[in-house]
């Protein structure tokens, strides 16, 4: 999953929501149901996600939602699994890649016409 968020130190939780095209009210389900989840809240309890929490929604989103894990399941692959981290971070290297390739081939259908 391509995640378009600027290089910021914090996210809005509607900037983040966006992102993960999911309602800003299932980010704040995770973040009580995942610890590694912790935003920081300002004094009117607005939240602020750094690239670290983006890191670990991700994650989160990767099993929840692609994956087909409860949430149970989640939590359990994100204490068992150390490389979990490293295999959503792959997946998005090749996501990233096969992307450009698709975009090549286009290009070259489209100057072969």
């Amino acid at each position: 999953m391509k995640i378009n968020l600027p290089d910021k130190l914090y996210y809005s939780i509607g900037e983040v929501a966006r992102a993960f095209d999911v309602n800003a009210s299932l980010i704040r389900y995770w973040e009580q149901e995942f610890p590694i989840i912790k935003p920081k809240k300002n004094n009117k309890g607005n939240r602020y996600f750094t690239p670290l929490d983006i890191k670990n929604l991700q994650i989160i989103y990767h099993l929840v939602k692609e994956k087909g894990y409860t949430l149970d399941g989640a939590r359990i692959a994100l204490t068992t699994n150390s490389k979990i981290s490293e295999t959503v971070s792959i997946i998005n290297r090749l996501e990233f890649v096969k992307a450009e390739l698709e975009k090549l081939k286009d290009s070259l259908v489209e100057t072969s016409e």
